[in-house]
């Protein structure tokens, strides 16, 4: 039994039919939809009766198409053959979705311009994780910053200073100014550093957990007895 073979092109339309999470479509040299696929009808809520024919700034938020966003992005895409943004789109219930957006200028088998193709996607999730994280790492410097008891400060894997909260300042006299980038052997005794003790802490932290108690100096040269603890910090890599 043998099947009719599916052209090239009908592929490529059943693959860019298929691709749910992303909205793919076409526009022609003056930014009007010529093609919809279900991941834009997904994404936007528009029907690809409601779409086609319609321009594609109609996705656009009020002040976007207030500033002629839409008209600098094909122009963009046009003289570059690319442009690409995130930012505001619209559904088409009047919410608003935070898009990723790509056009690339398209051109037919002898070089003539004949419109554009743009992919969108939704990454409103995205977004919103990035600003919890950032939001929460925000809380976690001041917090960090703000404890004036304990010298809480980080290292580069090589020992040198990459960030010094107050407790930091109040503790060891120097500001953050002129300890970061300063390598955290000045805070060992000469004996301890002649000892390789530095080193030692740092090798043996990479590994696990250090803590110990001994003399520190401070900026004006005086000792202090401290009480130590070095966590190796690790990406998510390993």
């Amino acid at each position: 039994m043998s099947t009719d073979p599916i052209s090239g092109e009908r592929r490529f339309q059943l693959l860019v039919e298929a691709a749910t999470d992303y909205a793919i479509y076409m526009l022609d040299p003056h930014g009007v939809v010529s093609s919809w696929n279900s991941g834009a009808q997904r994404i936007t809520a528009y029907t690809a009766g409601e779409a086609l024919g319609q321009n594609f700034s109609h996705f656009f938020t009020p002040e976007d198409r207030e500033r002629g966003k839409p008209e600098q992005a094909l122009r963009i895409a046009g003289e570059s053959g690319r442009y690409q943004e995130d930012g505001w789109r619209l559904r088409k219930d009047g919410t608003r979705f935070w898009a990723s957006s790509i056009i690339n200028r398209i051109s037919d088998e002898k070089g003539n311009f004949v419109g554009f193709a743009e992919i969108t996607r939704d990454i409103t999730d995205r977004r919103a994780a990035g600003e919890a994280l950032a939001e929460s790492e925000q809380r976690f410097r001041t917090l960090i910053e703000g404890v004036v008891d304990y010298a809480i400060f980080m290292l580069d894997a090589s020992g040198h200073v990459t960030s010094w909260n107050a407790g930091a300042r109040r503790i060891n006299g120097y500001t953050s100014g002129e300890i970061i980038g300063q390598h955290f052997s000045r805070f060992y005794t000469e004996e301890d550093r002649a000892a390789g003790a530095p080193a030692r802490v740092l090798h043996v932290a990479a590994a696990g957990k250090y803590e110990e108690e001994g003399w520190r100096i401070r900026k004006d040269g005086t000792r202090f007895w401290a009480s130590v603890v070095i966590d190796p910090i690790r990406d998510a890599g390993g």
